[in-house]
C-alpha cells in the first residue's frame, strides 16, 4: 500500500499536482490541514481515497480537526498540530496520541518535515509543507508511506525540485 502524505498547501496545488504525477498510482492521500478551500479539488485530483483534517487556516469548513483511522495494522491519529503546540515541541502531541491508542501520529503546521521513529510504540510523522517550506533549503516536501508485504510501515521524505 502506498500513501502520499502532505500538509500546508495553503490554497496552492501546483506542487501537489507535481507530486501526484511523480508518485502515482497511490492507494491513499492524507492531507494534514491548511488546505484553504481546496478540499474538493484535491479529492478530484487524487483519484483515490483522501483523508483530511482542518488546520488553523481552514475557516468555515466541515472538515474535522482530528481523525483516527486504521491503515493496515496501525491505528493512526491525524491532526494539524496547532492545538498541541507543535511549534514548541511534540511532547503534547505524543501524549495525546498515546492516550488515544495511536501507533502513528501525523501532523503539519510547522512547515518542517519530521520522521521520528525513536519511540518503539509511536511513529511521529510531519511531511513539512508542499508549498511554503521552512526548513533549510526551503524546498517543498511530502512523505510517502509504504506498507510492505509483511504489513510494516516505511517512510520516505521526498523533495519537489525542478527535475520533478
Amino acid at each position: 500500500m502506498k500513501i502520499l502524505i502532505v500538509s500546508d498547501s495553503h490554497g496552492r496545488c501546483y506542487y501537489l499536482e507535481r507530486a501526484l504525477k511523480k508518485v502515482s498510482p497511490i492507494d491513499m492521500l492524507i492531507h494534514l490541514g491548511d488546505l484553504e478551500g481546496d478540499a474538493t479539488y484535491i479529492e478530484a485530483l487524487a483519484d483515490c481515497p483522501v483523508e483530511m483534517v482542518s488546520g488553523n487556516n481552514d475557516y468555515f469548513t466541515d472538515i474535522p480537526r482530528e481523525r483516527f483511522l486504521e491503515i493496515g495494522k496501525y491505528y493512526v491519529m491525524l491532526t494539524h498540530g496547532h492545538r498541541y503546540g507543535v511549534n514548541y515541541g511534540i511532547e503534547q502531541l505524543k501524549e495525546a496520541a498515546v492516550l488515544n491508542g495511536a501507533d502513528i501520529v501525523m501532523f503539519g503546521h510547522t512547515h518542517q518535515p519530521l520522521i521520528d521513529l525513536t519511540d518503539d510504540n509511536l511513529a511521529v510523522i510531519n511531511p513539512g509543507s508542499i508549498t511554503q517550506p521552512r526548513q533549510t533549503g526551503r524546498i517543498p516536501t511530502f512523505i510517502l508511506m509504504d506498507i510492505d508485504s509483511k504489513g510494516e510501515a516505511h517512510y520516505t521524505l521526498n523533495f519537489i525540485d525542478d527535475n520533478l
